[in-house]
C-alpha cells in the first residue's frame, strides 16, 4: 500500500465502529496509514466482537491509562446448553446442560453486581511468564490464571435472540478489564448449566458512544485528509478534567518541568500553553507539575 503524502494537522481520537471478524490491530493499522502518524487503540475488542473502538492518533495514544477504568456498555449474546474451550462460539463446541428461561437468568444476574472476582479465559492475551495465554492454550500447555477483581455496574436481559431458543441478549455495564466471555461461563454456572458468548457489541467506552462512531467501511474508502480531519475528536474534549488556572510565570515554570504552588485540590487538570491545549498536569498537596505532554 502506497504511503500517504499528507498527515493530519491535529491529533486526537477516532471513534471507530469495528466490524465483527476483524482484529483491533487491523483497525489501528488502517488509522495509522490514513493519518500518517502512530496510533493505538484504547481497549481491545476480540475479533468476534464489534462496536466502539477508540483509537488514539499520535500522542493522544499516551492517554491509554486514563481510559482503562472507564465504564463500558456491551450487548452480548449468550448461548446456553453448550460450552467451549475459548468460552465463545469460535471454539470447540460441546453440548451440555439445560437452557434456562429469561426469568431464571434475570434472577441470578444481581449476584454479579459490584466488585467481583473473575477468572480470565485461557484463550486471552493475559501474560503468563512472558507468553500470551492463547499461545499456551493453543500449544496444549496446562496453566492456571489467577482471579482478578472487576466491577459490574448492572446487567439486564433484553430477551431471546430471534429464531434461537437457546440464546439470550444481555446488556452489560461494567468497568475496564471485564471479560464478557467469563461472565457467560459464570452466569451459566450459577444456573447449573453451561454457556458461551456467541456475539458481542460494545456500544459505549467511556465518553465514546456507538451513535457517534465511524463505520469502518468509511475508512476503507480511503477518505481525504480533509474528510479524515472531520472525523477526528479533539483530545481535550474527551478529558473530564478542569483547566488548571495559572499565571504566565507559573505556566512557563510548569512547561519547563518545574513544580509550582497552586490552590487547587489534588487531582488531574488540563494544561495549556498560551491557550493551546498542551497536556495533563497533576496537583499533589498544593504542588502542580506537568504529567503528560500531548501537544
Amino acid at each position: 500500500m502506497a504511503k500517504r503524502e499528507q498527515k493530519l494537522e491535529t491529533l486526537g481520537f477516532f471513534n471507530v465502529d469495528k466490524p465483527s471478524g476483524m482484529t483491533s490491530s487491523t483497525v489501528v493499522n488502517k488509522c495509522k496509514w490514513l493519518s500518517g502518524v502512530p496510533c493505538g487503540h484504547m481497549g481491545t475488542l476480540d475479533p468476534l466482537a464489534s462496536g466502539v473502538l477508540p483509537v488514539g492518533v499520535g500522542n493522544a495514544a499516551r492517554l491509554f491509562n486514563y481510559f482503562l477504568e472507564k465504564e463500558k456498555v456491551y450487548i452480548a449474546e449468550f448461548t446456553f446448553g453448550v460450552e467451549s474451550d475459548t468460552l465463545d462460539s469460535t471454539g470447540n463446541l460441546v453440548r451440555g446442560g439445560h437452557v434456562p428461561d429469561e426469568g431464571e437468568i434475570s434472577a441470578v444476574l444481581p449476584q454479579f453486581f459490584g466488585d467481583i472476582m473473575q477468572i480470565p479465559p485461557k484463550y486471552s492475551a493475559k501474560n503468563i511468564n512472558g507468553r500470551r495465554g492463547y499461545e499456551l492454550a493453543r500449544a496444549g500447555i496446562e496453566f492456571e490464571l489467577e482471579a482478578k477483581k472487576v466491577h459490574i455496574y448492572g446487567m439486564e436481559v433484553l430477551g431471546k435472540v430471534e429464531d434461537k431458543e437457546d440464546t439470550f441478549r444481555i446488556q452489560i455495564r461494567c468497568g475496564g478489564g471485564t471479560y464478557i466471555r467469563s461472565l457467560a461461563r459464570d452466569i451459566a454456572e450459577a444456573l447449573g448449566t453451561k454457556a458461551v458468548m456467541s456475539a458481542l457489541r460494545r456500544t459505549q467506552s467511556g465518553v465514546f458512544m456507538i451513535e457517534k462512531s465511524i463505520p469502518f467501511s468509511l475508512l476503507e474508502e480511503d477518505p481525504s485528509v480533509e474528510v479524515l480531519q472531520s472525523y477526528l475528536i479533539p483530545t481535550e474534549s474527551v478529558l473530564p478534567f478542569e483547566r488548571l488556572p495559572l499565571t504566565e510565570k507559573q505556566e512557563k515554570k510548569l512547561l519547563q518541568g518545574q513544580q509550582v504552588c497552586v490552590e487547587q485540590e489534588n487531582g488531574l487538570y488540563k494544561l495549556y500553553q498560551e491557550n493551546s491545549f498542551y497536556g495533563i498536569a497533576e496537583v499533589v498537596n498544593g504542588q502542580a507539575k506537568a504529567k503528560t505532554k500531548l501537544c
